[in-house]
C-alpha cells in the first residue's frame, strides 16, 4: 500500500507566489480591473501558475492543507489567501514572524497527526533543515510548486 501524507503544508513567499508579502509588494489589496489582485499601488499580484490547480487537486484527493509562513506581513498574507479563493483549501494556517518549528507545533497539536506524516514545501533551506529535524518530510521548492515538484514529493514521501 502506498504511503501518504496526512497534512501537506506549504510555505507562502516563493512557494505559492513569486515574491515577499513583506517587501516587493504594498497591502492593501484589492480586486482591480478585469478581476486581478492588486496592491496600493495598482500592480497587479500573480502567483506560481500551477497553484490553485495543485490546491484544488490535492483538496479533492482528501488531503488536509496548511500554511506555514514566517512572514511580518500577517494581514496581507491572509488578505491575498481570501482574494485568490485559496482560504477554503487549508484548515492550518500558521502565519506569524519566528520558527517554522513554531507553526509546525501548532499545526500537530490541533491535527494530532504525527510529524513523519507531514509533507512540507518552503523555498529556504534554513526552514527544511529546521523542520526536517522534527520528522516531517521536508521538500525544497526553487521557482515554487509545480505538478511536477508536487509529483516527485508524493512519490519520494511514500517510499520513506
Amino acid at each position: 500500500m502506498e504511503k501518504k501524507p496526512k497534512i501537506i503544508v506549504f510555505d507562502l513567499d516563493y512557494t505559492l507566489w513569486p515574491f515577499w508579502v513583506d517587501t516587493h509588494v504594498t497591502p492593501p489589496f484589492r480586486r482591480g480591473t478585469q478581476n486581478k489582485v492588486v496592491d496600493a499601488h495598482g500592480h497587479t499580484i500573480k502567483y506560481y501558475t500551477n497553484v490553485p490547480d495543485i490546491l484544488k487537486l490535492l483538496s479533492k484527493e482528501g488531503y488536509e492543507l496548511g500554511i506555514a509562513s514566517r512572514t511580518s506581513e500577517i494581514k496581507g498574507a491572509k488578505q491575498l489567501l481570501d482574494l485568490f479563493g485559496w482560504n477554503k483549501y487549508f484548515k492550518y494556517v500558521e502565519i506569524f514572524p519566528g520558527s517554522k518549528v513554531t507553526h509546525f507545533l501548532n499545526i500537530q497539536k490541533s491535527s494530532q497527526a504525527d510529524y513523519k506524516d507531514m509533507l512540507f514545501f518552503d523555498d529556504e533551506t534554513r526552514n527544511i533543515i529546521e523542520v526536517g529535524k522534527l520528522g516531517v518530510h521536508a521538500v525544497l521548492v526553487k521557482d515554487g510548486v509545480t505538478h511536477h515538484v508536487i509529483k516527485n514529493a508524493l512519490q519520494s514521501f511514500s517510499k520513506q
